[in-house]
Formats: structure tokens, C-alpha cells, sequence
């Protein structure tokens, strides 16, 4: 059973629950006079309310106008919980052990209805029979999907995905057995050495996770522009400049894409250009900045595994109407490693996260493929595959021969690795040369 906390407005220094929904109801009223919230606080509190009794309704106020409302705000910031989700009836949370019900938590549709119309409205747009799905981001950071009926059959659906408040470190994920041991010296390089890549995986593996904090690793004096659909990335850095999509309203005009946020990015002296998910039409123009002298670009993908890869680039590069051959030139020619994890369950515990493999690229006749570099088990162990040379020659060998645990880097033989080939037979790896830093 979830241990629910109170609701907001009802601790244990709350006021009479009477008196409690007067000041709310108070404040409520002043906000909508056009107040500002610390005028609306001091008008729609007692007289007798102490400093507990204030901050109590200082919280209340807060999750009932700006947050997911006095039920569900407490359950985002329960330890731990990443994602609560309100359907047919019904309220569940993960907090990295699967979907688990709060039976304390149901509420009846109207209210459901309500509650996310309400959300919307904090961040400017509308949810209506007009405008029935909504995705945004609270002004907490807290990510935002509601959809309305008839588009949802059993009512609206709402669901929350909530901001982690500081980005983990390396060294966290490493303790936490996201990365292997040794693997962090892989890891470390390829932010050092500016190398291109991608960060893939499927959904809730850990993807924004890890990228930000590798890109906590990047030296203090340099520019990260991040551009993303909703800003998720607060990596621990002091200069990170964010860029984040616009919708197009309900008249169908004012949205900005992807695309030109990327364009926009190049204009701003980014050191370094990070794509939140690579999902459409944009992987043209980041490929195009990569090839182009950008170098330390990041980007993540939605892929079930590194051999997915190449077809899930062809298939986006298409979206821009670039063909398989064009695609694999400027894929190759750009992204220095593949950087998978993958979601592990663990019955009684938290799921974990892993890094399970870090790839490289590779031309295969007019298309491309994905040959493991480095293949991390169940227990750990890394092993190196047909892609460690390519891998260590744009890195270096030292911290690749560290995360084999050996002094030397093996040399496999020339054959097809455990990877997918998209096309005809691969051509033998060209080595990337390291290009200069502007």
C-alpha cells in the first residue's frame, strides 16, 4: 500500500478544516481580483494564523493554483516517484518499481476534468472540446499530458512526470550501478575528447538521466545550448542556455519547431549543441552542425537496441527528405559512439537502469550500421566487440583498456559482429579523425 501524505493544507499545524477552506476561498478571490500571490497570502489569512498556519497555506495555494491540486501535488514529491497517472477512475505512481495504485487518491471525473483544465491554464494554453490534448510544462518543471474525451474513452486522462530538483553526478550513477565499473572512464573521455554521440534507449531508461549528468563533465568556460520539445535537462553547469519548442495555438498559427530551434542554436556561439529527443525532421540539421565543426554534440533516440539505431535515423532522416545513402554519409561522418541502456526489473527492489552497450557507426555500402564497441552483462563484466578499435582510436586506448580491466586494447577480427546490418555488406570501418575544437 503507497503511504500518501497528507493533503496540502491539511498538516498537522493545519487549521480547523473550516477555517482552512474560508482563507483558501479568501485568496482565491484576491488572485482573481488580480493580486499578486503575497498580497492574495496576506489578505485571505486570519488574523490568528501563525507562521506554520501561513506556510501551510502558502502550500496550499501554491498546489492548488500553480501545481497538480491538493491531492495529487503530495504524491509528486513523495521520495522517489518519477510519474503519477490519473485514468478511468483511478490514480497510480512509479517510483522505479512499477505502476502501484493509491487507492487514496481517486477522484471523481469532474474533478479529474477540472484539475487538468485548471493545469493547462497555469501555462497558457487551453484544453477544451476544441483543443483536447494538451502537453506542457508547469511553472515547477513538472511535465504536463492530459487528453479529454471522446479522445480517451474511459474520461480524461492525466498524466505527470516530475522534475528531479539537482541532476545526478557520474560518480552517483555509478554507485547505483547505472555504470559498470570502469565504464565511467569511457564515459568521462567522451565528453573530454568532444566526441559526437547519441544517448539511446527506450522510453524510461534513463536517457535524460544520464545526459545530464554527463553533461556536468563539461569544462566550466564552455556554452551548452540544449534544445528540446519540453525543457527536461538541468544539467549541473553554470552556463546552459535552453531552448524549447512551441505548439501551434487553436488558430493553427505560432508554432516553432525543432528545426528552427536548431538553426537558431548555431547563431548563439554554442560550444556545445545538445538535442533533448531526436524525433523528427530536426536530426537533418543537428547531423548538418555536427559535420560542420560543432563538435561534443549530444543527442538522445528512442531505440530498442544499438542494432536499431541506423533504421531509426534512416526512418527520421526521411522526415527531412534526405535518403538511406544521405543519411548514412552524414551519420557516420558525425556521431563518434552509441551510448545504450535498458531497463532492468528486479522483483521486491527498484528497476534498474543500465548502460548495456556503447557503439559506433559504420558504413555498410550506401547505408550504415551499428557494431558494439563495448558490451557490459547482466553481472558487470565489460566486453569488448567488433567496434572497440574504431572506439578507442577517437578516444584514446587508455580509458577503453580501463573499463576492459586490462592494460591493452584487444584486437577482434575483421567479422560482422552481433548487430544488425541495414543493407548491403559493410564496408570495412574508417576512422574518424578528431577535428579541431571551433
Amino acid at each position: 500500500m503507497v503511504a500518501v501524505p497528507a493533503p496540502a493544507g491539511r498538516s498537522a499545524d493545519a487549521a480547523e478544516p473550516g477555517r482552512a477552506d474560508e482563507e483558501l476561498s479568501r485568496v482565491r478571490g484576491a488572485l482573481a481580483r488580480g493580486a499578486s500571490l503575497d498580497a492574495a497570502l496576506g489578505s485571505g489569512a486570519a488574523p490568528t494564523t501563525g507562521a506554520g498556519g501561513l506556510a501551510r497555506l502558502t502550500r496550499q495555494v501554491r498546489a492548488d493554483v500553480a501545481g497538480a491540486g491538493p491531492v495529487l501535488q503530495p504524491l509528486l514529491e513523495l521520495d522517489g516517484v518519477t510519474d503519477v497517472l490519473v485514468g478511468a477512475g483511478r490514480t497510480w505512481i512509479d517510483r522505479g518499481r512499477g505502476l502501484e495504485a493509491v487507492a487514496e487518491a481517486r477522484l471523481p471525473e469532474d474533478q479529474v476534468r477540472a484539475l487538468a483544465v485548471r493545469m493547462a491554464a497555469a501555462c497558457g494554453r487551453r484544453l477544451d472540446d476544441a483543443s483536447p490534448i494538451v502537453d506542457v510544462t508547469l511553472p515547477d518543471g513538472t511535465r504536463l499530458n492530459a487528453v479529454l474525451p471522446p479522445l480517451s474513452a474511459d474520461g480524461t486522462l492525466i498524466c505527470l512526470r516530475t522534475k528531479r530538483r539537482r541532476a545526478y553526478t557520474v560518480p552517483e550513477l555509478a554507485a547505483a550501478g547505472t555504470i559498470a565499473p570502469g565504464l565511467d572512464a569511457v564515459l568521462t573521455a567522451l565528453v573530454a575528447r568532444r566526441a559526437n554521440c547519441l544517448v539511446t534507449g527506450a522510453t524510461g531508461t534513463g536517457k535524460t538521466t544520464l545526459l545530464a549528468a554527463l553533461l556536468g563533465l563539461v569544462p566550466a568556460d564552455e556554452r551548452i545550448v540544449c534544445i528540446e520539445e519540453a525543457s527536461e535537462l538541468r544539467p549541473d553547469h553554470p552556463h546552459v542556455i535552453h531552448l524549447q519548442e512551441r505548439g501551434e495555438n487553436v488558430q493553427g498559427v505560432g508554432a516553432v519547431p525543432m528545426t528552427t530551434l536548431v538553426r537558431t542554436a548555431l547563431r548563439m556561439r554554442p560550444d556545445r549543441i545538445v538535442l533533448g529527443e531526436c524525433r523528427g525532421p530536426e536530426v537533418r540539421d543537428v547531423l548538418t552542425a555536427l559535420n560542420t565543426g560543432h563538435e561534443g554534440g549530444w543527442a538522445t533516440l528512442h531505440a530498442n537496441s544499438p542494432a536499431d539505431v541506423p533504421a531509426r535515423l534512416t526512418a527520421l532522416g526521411a522526415l527531412a527528405g534526405l535518403d538511406e545513402g544521405a543519411v548514412a554519409a552524414q551519420a557516420v561522418s558525425a556521431l563518434d559512439a552509441v551510448v545504450h541502456l535498458r531497463r532492468q526489473a528486479r522483483p521486491g527492489t527498484t528497476s534498474l537502469r543500465l548502460v548495456t552497450a556503447i557503439g559506433v557507426l559504420e558504413r555498410a555500402g550506401d547505408r550504415m550500421r551499428c557494431r558494439d564497441a563495448l558490451v557490459i552483462g547482466s553481472n558487470g563484466q565489460v566486453t569488448a566487440g567488433p567496434g572497440v578499435d574504431r572506439l578507442a582510436q577517437r578516444i584514446g586506448e587508455a580509458p577503453v583498456a580501463a573499463a576492459l580491466g586490462s592494460g591493452v586494447v584487444p584486437r577482434p577480427p575483421a567479422a560482422p559482429g552481433p548487430t544488425a546490418v541495414v543493407g548491403a555488406d559493410a564496408a570495412p570501418a574508417q576512422a574518424r579523425p578528431r577535428r579541431s575544437r571551433r
